[in-house]
């Protein structure tokens, strides 16, 4: 993210540090929250594995796995809200701290290709209110720091989307019982239309959705509600996502 030729110098490599760290936060006050509340309610969980992949963000995420079933909605809402609750906490503050240390570059009449970043309307508006109103013919370019904070913004999203055993379709599952079925239909039916009209990459994302399966499984007392608390809680992680959704997270343009 420092555009560093490590060939040359891999000492340099420690310029990754600010990026990675503040990544890292992120997802393990993310995947802590699933795992600290599971045992709170003694769900038989492991402890998170982190993927590391050669990608943009230099990661997969990570992933906990439940080895016991759920008993009642109130356990699989808390479970699936506290990681995202979790994340988004580390990442306010990241965002806030790194767009401090951004700049604005012009972007026109350059003759160069540029990678940019879509905002989600919580990172439009941290931006708007750290660094005001940008100049026509420019764009900030985001501090390694911002940049993680962007990518948990995004990685928040994802999460909450509500199908399947995403964490947003735990929570769908908790507020609407079965009836996540059609929550999660529709969702899957936006994103093709959204991978059609915006970004390709929904498309790929719907496609690994119905092969892992869109439909939440039942709990094991389904007949227990969920109380106002919950549902407050659940309404405000549907909130986030709305916030945090990117629809067109990266594009190539050239000036």
């Amino acid at each position: 993210m420092s555009y560093e030729e490590l060939i040359d110098n891999p000492v340099l490599i420690t310029t990754g540090i600010p990026f990675a760290c503040s990544l890292l936060s992120i997802l393990v006050a993310h995947e802590m929250g699933h795992f600290i509340t599971s045992r709170r309610y003694r769900v038989d969980v492991t402890l998170p594995y982190f993927i590391p992949a050669p990608t943009l963000f230099g990661t997969l995420g990570a992933v906990i796995k439940m080895r016991s079933q759920i008993r009642k909605k109130t356990m699989l809402l808390d479970i699936g809200a506290a990681g995202p609750l979790a994340g988004i906490v580390i990442a306010i503050p990241l965002v806030v701290w790194g767009l401090h240390q951004s700049q604005l570059i012009p972007v026109t009449g350059t003759e160069q290709s540029y990678l940019f970043f879509g905002d989600s309307l919580l990172f439009k508006l941290l931006s708007y209110l750290i660094i005001g109103t940008i100049p026509e013919g420019y764009d900030v370019m985001l501090s390694p720091i911002a940049f993680a904070g962007w990518v948990g913004f995004l990685v928040t999203a994802l999460n909450l989307m509500p199908m399947g055993q995403l964490d947003g379709g735990h929570i769908a599952y908790a507020l609407f019982g079965r009836g996540q079925r059609i929550v999660s239909r529709v969702f899957v039916a936006s994103l093709v239309v959204m991978g059609i009209v915006f970004y390709v990459g929904w498309l790929v994302w719907a496609a690994l959705v119905l092969i892992i399966g869109i439909d939440h499984p039942p709990v094991a007392d389904d007949d227990i509600g969920l109380d106002r608390k919950r549902r407050v809680i659940g309404w405000v992680c549907f909130f986030l996502f709305i916030v945090t959704f990117i629809p067109v997270p990266v594009k190539m343009d050239f000036f």
